[in-house]
C-alpha cells in the first residue's frame, strides 16, 4: 500500500500520463473540440431565445418592418439652411439667435454660399425673400441672397422661375404684374431659365402668334419685356417669335427688332401642292386675265385655298396679290405641343398668323411683313366675302 502511493507521487510518473494522454489526443484535436463546443452552445442560446413581441399592429409571427435610413440630405449648410431662412423672416428678423439682425442676414448668405443645391423647403422662402427684397435695393442682402438662391435651386423648385409664371398668368388675367421684377427673375432663374422661357412660349408667343386670339395688352408688354434674354440664350424658336411680330404688329412693335437674320436671295416660289378648287393653278398661271373663283362654303380652318410646301419654305419675305374681292393670307407654321393651335387631326400643334390682308381692287397689291416668316409649311388664301377671285398670287421667299 505505501509502494504504490509512493509511485503515484512519482513525478517520473505523472510525466509519463501525461504523455500518453497526448499521445492519445493530439493538440489540434482538442482544438477541434473547443470549437464544436463553443458552436453548440451558440447554437443552443440563438434556438432557446424568447423572440421580441410583436410591434403594435403587427401579426405575431410576422418580421418586423424594415428600418429605413433616411438620406443624406446634402451638405450641412444645406440641412439647416430652411430653418436659418425661416428665423430671417420672423418679425425680429433673426435678431433673437444672433443678438443682432445684420449679422443673422451675413451668417445666412454665408451659409447659403457653402451649399450648392438648396433644399425645396428653403427654395419656397423666395416669394417672403422678395417682399423683403424691392428692386430699389439691388444691392442690399435681402436682395443678393434672393438672387443666389434662384441661380442654386432646382428648376422645380425655383422660386424666380415661378415667379415668372405667377406673373404671366396674371397678365393673361388682365392683371398688373411688375415688369422690371418679372425681368429680373427672368435673368436670374439659374437652371430654370430653360423652363420659364417654354413658359413664355406656351403663355405668350403661343397665342400672339395666331389669327383671332384676343390678347391682354398687358400680356404682350409682358412679351416684349421678357423676348430678348429668351432670345440672347437661344430658348425661344425664331418662326414662333417672328410669326408673334408679323401678327401683331404694331401692338408689340418691340418683336420685330429681335430678328437679326441677314438678307436673303429671294425669289417667286410656287407652292408644291394645292388644296382646294380645282382650277386654282389659275393663281399661279402668270395670266393676269384668268384666275379661280373662292367660295366662302368651302372656307374651313385651312381657308378656301391652301398652298402647301414641302420640304418648308425657309424664307417668306412678301407677297404680292391681284384679286378682285377682299380677303387675307396666313401662314401655317409647326410649333412644339400645347403652343397655338392643335392640328384638326390631333397631329400637333401651330400657329397661323395673317400676313397679309389685301382690298382686291383688281390692281397688284403688296404685302411685305416687318420681319420674314419662317419655317412654313403652307399658306392660306381666306376670302372676307362671296365672289371673291384671286387672279395672280405670288409668294417671295427662299428655300
Amino acid at each position: 500500500m505505501r509502494m504504490e502511493l509512493a509511485g503515484a507521487d512519482n513525478p517520473r510518473s505523472r510525466l509519463e500520463s501525461r504523455s500518453l494522454l497526448v499521445r492519445r489526443f493530439p493538440l489540434h484535436t482538442l482544438l477541434l473540440m473547443l470549437v464544436a463546443l463553443l458552436a453548440f452552445a451558440r447554437l443552443y442560446y440563438v434556438t432557446h431565445q424568447t423572440p421580441p413581441a410583436p410591434a403594435p399592429g403587427q401579426a405575431p409571427g410576422a418580421k418586423p418592418p424594415v428600418k429605413i435610413t433616411p438620406p443624406d440630405l446634402g451638405p450641412a449648410a444645406c440641412r439647416g439652411l430652411d430653418a436659418v431662412l425661416g428665423d430671417l423672416l420672423s418679425p425680429d428678423g433673426g435678431a433673437s439667435t444672433s443678438g443682432d439682425a445684420g449679422t443673422a442676414w451675413s451668417d445666412a448668405r454665408r451659409q447659403l454660399g457653402d451649399c450648392p443645391t438648396p433644399p425645396a423647403a428653403a427654395c419656397a422662402r423666395g416669394p417672403a425673400l422678395a417682399s423683403l427684397a424691392p428692386l430699389t435695393a439691388r444691392d442690399g442682402v435681402p436682395r443678393e441672397l434672393l438672387a443666389t438662391l434662384c441661380e442654386r435651386c432646382a428648376p422645380a423648385d425655383n422660386p424666380c422661375g415661378q415667379a415668372v409664371t405667377r406673373a404671366l398668368q396674371e397678365a393673361a388675367r388682365r392683371g398688373n404684374p411688375d415688369l422690371q421684377e418679372a425681368h429680373w427673375s427672368l435673368e436670374h432663374a439659374g437652371t430654370a431659365l430653360g423652363a420659364a422661357c417654354q413658359e413664355l412660349v406656351r403663355q405668350a408667343v403661343g397665342p400672339a402668334a395666331v389669327t383671332g386670339a384676343d390678347v391682354e395688352p398687358r400680356l404682350l408688354a409682358m412679351l416684349e419685356e421678357l423676348a430678348p434674354t429668351c432670345v440672347t440664350t437661344g430658348q425661344l424658336p425664331a418662326p414662333l417669335l417672328n410669326a408673334a411680330a408679323v401678327q401683331q404688329g404694331s401692338r408689340a412693335p418691340r418683336l420685330a427688332t429681335l430678328h437679326t437674320q441677314g438678307a436673303v436671295e429671294a425669289k417667286a416660289i410656287e407652292p408644291d401642292q394645292q388644296k382646294g378648287p380645282g382650277d386654282a393653278f389659275r393663281a399661279f398661271d402668270r395670266d393676269e386675265l384668268s384666275g379661280v373663283k373662292l367660295s366662302m362654303a368651302e372656307v374651313g380652318s385651312d381657308g378656301a385655298l391652301r398652298l402647301e410646301y414641302a420640304p418648308t419654305l425657309k424664307y417668306a419675305v412678301s407677297f404680292q396679290v391681284l384679286a378682285t374681292g377682299p380677303g387675307s393670307l396666313r401662314a401655317h407654321i409647326r410649333a412644339p405641343d400645347g403652343v397655338g393651335r392643335q392640328e384638326p387631326g390631333g397631329t400637333g400643334f401651330f400657329v397661323d398668323p395673317t400676313v397679309c390682308r389685301f382690298r382686291g381692287t383688281g390692281r397688284w397689291e403688296v404685302c411685305k411683313p416687318a420681319v420674314p416668316l419662317l419655317d412654313v409649311d403652307a399658306v392660306s388664301v381666306v376670302p372676307e366675302r362671296p365672289a371673291v377671285e384671286l387672279k395672280e398670287l405670288e409668294i417671295i421667299g427662299a428655300r
